[in-house]
């Protein structure tokens, strides 16, 4: 039997379908049998009472920040096991990512920009336009190991927004070459681009179309270009990790929905919540898995590890 909601957040509409089955199921499963998550381990809450949060990213040391971008604030989960408040005024930063050489890359999606926060809070601005019109809303990024930046830019009419029209029509997937300070469309005919996450050799690229229910992988060229587009699964994703055996982790309404480097689904992780909206590693092995959905924070041991 499958029970439909409606859930609104803002702006944005996502149908709710929630199997009975699927739920017992989970409850039913024996996680010492699971590919991935620890023997026994439960999902926990690590903290609530926030309005939305997202954007969860892996520093060097294995801390994790995350965002609440309806109050405009970026939060720190330590080593030691502490939440912090690591600043406000992010510039309503969304999707985040650290770079190379260890500073935060931020989906600043108050002036639709990509922007660098330096650990004294500092920010620097990376991109806000292409080819002179503004973009409709960086929302998640990958770096590449040479440093390239893959970000997705889908629409999505935020309240703190003057304009409410697009100035680019497509919504596309981007790749920035800091080196030369360019900026190319890599992936275009794509309804809805979000969730973003590539293989640590650099070779290849998942790429969710949330507003098409697919994921698609990508080769990555030498020179920054996709190629050899593949349906990867049908499902779509807000946010999206990968681990150390190459399995992909999606999340939606569902919960965390992991699939092997072949596209097929090994683990389901419902989190009760009405959206999951991202995923990463953390911790100092990386062998935490770290679910922001809807006002918390969730994490679960793992038997794979992250691969930053």
């Amino acid at each position: 039997m499958n029970y439909k909601f409606e859930l609104s957040l803002s702006k944005y509409h996502f149908p709710l379908i929630v199997t009975i089955g699927t739920l017992l199921m989970w409850s039913n499963q024996n996680h010492a049998q699971s590919m991935v998550i620890a023997d026994g381990a439960q999902l926990k809450e690590l903290a609530s009472g926030y309005s939305f949060t997202e954007g969860p990213a892996v520093d060097p040391y294995g801390n994790v920040y995350f965002t609440d971008q309806p109050n405009d604030r970026i939060y720190k989960w330590s080593l030691d096991g502490s939440v912090t408040l690591f600043m406000e005024g992010g510039k309503r930063s969304n999707g985040l990512y650290f770079d190379n050489h260890g500073v935060l890359l931020s989906c600043a999606d108050f002036r639709n920009q990509l922007v660098k926060i330096y650990p004294d809070q500092k920010m620097e601005l990376v991109l806000d336009n292409f080819q002179g019109k503004k973009f409709n809303g960086p929302n998640d990024l990958w770096v590449h190991p040479d440093g390239r930046i893959y970000f997705s830019d889908p629409f999505y009419k935020r309240d703190w927004w003057d304009q409410d029209e697009k100035e680019i029509e497509a919504e596309n997937v981007y790749c920035f070459f800091s080196e030369s300070n360019k900026v190319s469309i890599v992936a275009d005919g794509l309804v809805k681009p979000n969730g973003i996450v590539g293989t640590p050799d650099g070779k290849m690229l998942y790429v969710a179309d949330i507003g098409d229910k697919k994921t698609y992988s990508y080769k990555i060229n030498k020179d920054g270009s996709l190629t050899k587009r593949k349906l990867f699964t049908e499902m779509g994703s807000d946010g999206m990790t990968i681990d150390n055996q190459g399995n992909v982790y999606l999340t939606n309404t569902a919960g965390v929905t992991v699939f092997n480097r072949k596209g097929d689904q090994i683990e389901q992780i419902p989190t009760g919540e009405k959206w999951t909206a991202n995923v990463v590693f953390g911790g100092k092995d990386q062998h935490i898995l770290f679910i922001t959905a809807m006002g918390s924070v969730y994490t679960l041991a793992m038997k794979v590890r992250g691969v930053r």
